[in-house]
């Protein structure tokens, strides 16, 4: 949508319309391909919500919130770049850390409508709290929850969707059916990975950069 030209206050909610959807299928994938750990989700899950809530209801300025956008596009990117194997070991945090780091990405998931997944993914991959799988699988409710509460925040602010999120749904229900399946039954594919990490840098330094 960046690369399109579209404002940040259009981006915001229509992602997050568009990140209920595709989280759905990739939720149920996940789960389906047995990749999901309820313990290793609630905790991240428990304040996220109603900090997600929060975030979506707050509405800052658009210089602010082109900013929070490209730098969370080039955080993706970086992402997407460094994705490495699984590790050897896994440790699961403390439950009080994991409340506390999803409240925080719940809460900035809402204000930028990333859903948060793009944080928690590499956050338990370089803190060696899951595998990638397991990863992905938790990421994807995590979007889910998080994006039905930054919504309902927005919402709750007296705001309405762009009728791009309507256009826009059946393409994202289609590329999220078939992304899913892939990335919970087959393997990786890097150069996707470094592609669509390409488009992200792009977007966001557009984003970032031009008034």
């Amino acid at each position: 949508m960046t690369l399109f030209g579209l404002t940040a206050p259009v981006i915001r909610p229509t992602a997050l319309v568009l990140n209920i959807l595709v989280a759905v299928i990739g939720s149920f994938q996940f789960w389906r391909a047995g990749h999901f750990s309820w313990k290793l989700f609630w905790p991240f899950a428990l304040l996220s919500i109603p900090a997600a809530y929060a975030g979506g209801y707050l509405q800052p300025s658009a210089g602010v919130l082109r900013i929070l956008i490209g730098v969370v596009l080039l955080f993706s990117a970086v992402r997407l770049i460094f994705r490495r194997s699984d590790p050897p070991e896994t440790n699961p945090p403390g439950k009080p850390l994991a409340v506390s780091v999803g409240a925080g990405l719940g809460f900035l998931s809402g204000l930028t409508g990333t859903g948060g997944g793009i944080f928690l993914t590499p956050l338990v991959l370089f803190c060696q709290w899951a595998r990638i799988k397991q990863a992905a699988a938790i990421s994807a409710l995590f979007i889910l929850v998080n994006s039905i509460g930054g919504l309902v925040g927005y919402f709750s602010a007296k705001h309405s969707i762009p009728t791009l999120g309507i256009y826009l749904a059946v393409p994202a229900i289609i590329g999220g059916s078939i992304g899913s399946y892939l990335g919970s039954r087959r393997l990786p594919v890097r150069g996707i990975a470094l592609f669509l990490a390409t488009v992200l840098t792009i977007a966001g330094i557009k984003l970032i950069f031009t008034r």
